[in-house]
Order: structure tokens, then C-alpha cells, then sequence
């Protein structure tokens, strides 16, 4: 009886994440997508009554059938980097390290107006490694507490800055889809950018609620951190991936690449949760200037600073003041 329920429990899970991956993947109609589903679902309840009736055994090899069709088509949706893609992530960032110094091209400064009113700009932009002095990790809140987009910007001096984000790479007329990011629904990218683009954009364009954090790190650790997000793009550029809503998105992605440099660094809910990283960094100790991650979340709030900057030259210096740790 044991062994019947745990086997029910794994047809219905099974069931629920086909279902879901046919309605979001499957490149068929909405009629045709229906009725997949209404046959995948039967041969599923078939395969249940299996379980308890024995006249019911076949269902078991039509469900088995089931899921081996699709398993090959799942495991044949390859991750691209040659589609229609949006504007904004039409190019990929990419970079050649030489010593001491790094050249990377297809940084984005375009001039955004409105969402779908802009200026393109991709730019071929050089930094020396030891003129590296700051990381600042930047939080975007467009609803949900628990939920925020984070950019990483190193700063090469007081009025030079490049952030890094790993983004989803949306095809023309993508929607955003928390679920659809379970299921393959995009690619992965990692963009540069400055911040009067990314960090504007999400400001003053798309009304999201930006915080700045100066992270301090151990000596070395920044320009490590500076080069995982180089490689990273150059080996998103050979070799294309999907993103993924838990395992292979802005927060986690940053972890990944900072717990190479940092070993042992702890695992935390808040790598997902990501609207709670203050907290989490603040907890590291690698927070300074505030007493509290309370704080650090009300001085580090720049929205109101960047909506009232309309000088791109002074974004940067203006969305710092009053940070924390930065002086």
C-alpha cells in the first residue's frame, strides 16, 4: 500500500510539471495545446487506476509511453543564441582580458525616454584592473518585497562605473513569466551596461524602487569577481543556457560566482528571495557606515535621488549620495 501511494504521489507531480511544460513550450495552438493535455492527463488517471485495479494495468504502459515522448521532446529544446530577440539584449557582452587590462565590447548606453522609446547604444569600453575601487550591488523592487533584480557595478574611479546583469534574453513579443522561466521559456544573458542605462531605465522609466549597497570585500576579491563576470559572458556567448527562475537567475548567478572567490560562503534563502540581500550582507558583515540593515535600506534608497537627476553625467555621483560607506 506503501509503495502504491508513493507511486500515485510521483504520477501526479509528474503529471503537473508535463502539464505545465506543454502549456508554456509546446509550439502548437491553443486548441491543439488543450488537447495534448486533455490525453496526457488521461493517460496519467489511467495509470493511477493501475494502481488499485488490476483490469487497469495497460494504463500503466499507455502513461509510460506518455512520458518517454515527452522526455525526448523536452530534452530536444536546445538553449540559442540566433533568435529574434528585443532590442536591449540583441547583443551580447563579451570581453578579452590581457594582463593587467580588460577591453569589453557590447557594453549598453542606450538613452531610454520612455519603455519603448530610446536611443540605441553599444559601446566598446577599457578598464584597467588596478584602477578597480569599488563594487556597489544595486536591488530593484518593481512589487513584491521578497522579489528585486540585482546588479553588480564596480567603479573605476568617481565617474566611471560598469554594472553587470544577468538578465533574461527575451525574443520579440516575450512576456515575462515567473513560470515560464521554469520551463525554458528563455535564454540566459549576461549584459554590461552603465548605469545611467540600467540603472535609469529601472528608475525613472519602468517607476521600480532602486538601493545601492557598497559591498567590501577582501582584498582581490573585487577584481575576481570583475573577471567571473567577464568569463561568464564569454562562455554564455559560446555556449548558450536557459535561465531558470531558482537556479540560474540574477541573485543566484552572482552567488555562484562569489562563493568561487569567497569559500564556504553560507547558503541562504535570501539568495532566492533576493529582496532581502541587505540583510544577508549586512549579516556577512560586508556592509559598512549604518548600524543597522534598517538603515542601510533607508539611506541606500536612491529613487527619488535618480528621478530628480536629469543630467546623465551626474546620475552616478547623485544616486551615491548619502549611501552608506561610500564618501
Amino acid at each position: 500500500m506503501t509503495v502504491s501511494i508513493l507511486l500515485g504521489i510521483a504520477i501526479v507531480l509528474v503529471t503537473a510539471w508535463g502539464a505545465l511544460a506543454l502549456w508554456v513550450r509546446a509550439p502548437l495552438a491553443r486548441g491543439w495545446k488543450c488537447a495534448l493535455l486533455l490525453a496526457w492527463t488521461l493517460s496519467a488517471l489511467a495509470a493511477l487506476a493501475g494502481l488499485a485495479l488490476p483490469a487497469w494495468r495497460p494504463g500503466w504502459y499507455a502513461h509510460a509511453a506518455a512520458l518517454v515522448a515527452l522526455l525526448c521532446w523536452w530534452s530536444g529544446i536546445r538553449p540559442s543564441n540566433d533568435r529574434p530577440w528585443i532590442a536591449e539584449v540583441s547583443r551580447q557582452t563579451h570581453g578579452e582580458i590581457e594582463g593587467n587590462h580588460v577591453t569589453l565590447h557590447n557594453v549598453r548606453n542606450f538613452d531610454w525616454r520612455t519603455r519603448t522609446d530610446f536611443t540605441p547604444c553599444w559601446e566598446t569600453r577599457s578598464y584597467a584592473l588596478d584602477e578597480l575601487q569599488s563594487v556597489d550591488v544595486a536591488l530593484s523592487y518593481w512589487g513584491r518585497p521578497a522579489i528585486a533584480h540585482a546588479l553588480v557595478s564596480f567603479g573605476f574611479g568617481a565617474d566611471s562605473h560598469v554594472v553587470f546583469s544577468v538578465e533574461i534574453r527575451r525574443k520579440q513579443g516575450d512576456k515575462f513569466s515567473e513560470i515560464g522561466g521554469f520551463f525554458k521559456q528563455y535564454e540566459l544573458s549576461v549584459i554590461a551596461s552603465a548605469e545611467e542605462d540600467s540603472l535609469r531605465v529601472r528608475t525613472n522609466v519602468r517607476d521600480e524602487d532602486g538601493y545601492l549597497y557598497r559591498v567590501h570585500m577582501p582584498e582581490g576579491a573585487a577584481r575576481d569577481l570583475f573577471l567571473a563576470y567577464v568569463e561568464t559572458a564569454n562562455r554564455l556567448r559560446k555556449t548558450p543556457r536557459f535561465y531558470h527562475t531558482l537556479t540560474a537567475n540574477c541573485s543566484t548567478i552572482v552567488f555562484q560566482m562569489a562563493r568561487r572567490i569567497v569559500p564556504g560562503l553560507p547558503l541562504d534563502y535570501r539568495q532566492l528571495a533576493s529582496g532581502y540581500l541587505p540583510e544577508y550582507l549586512y549579516e556577512l558583515d560586508v556592509l559598512r557606515g549604518a548600524g543597522s540593515a534598517e538603515q542601510y535600506r533607508s539611506m541606500g534608497r536612491y529613487t527619488d535621488r535618480a528621478r530628480a537627476t536629469y543630467e546623465r553625467a551626474q546620475y552616478s555621483r547623485n544616486i551615491r549620495r548619502g549611501v552608506p560607506g561610500i564618501g
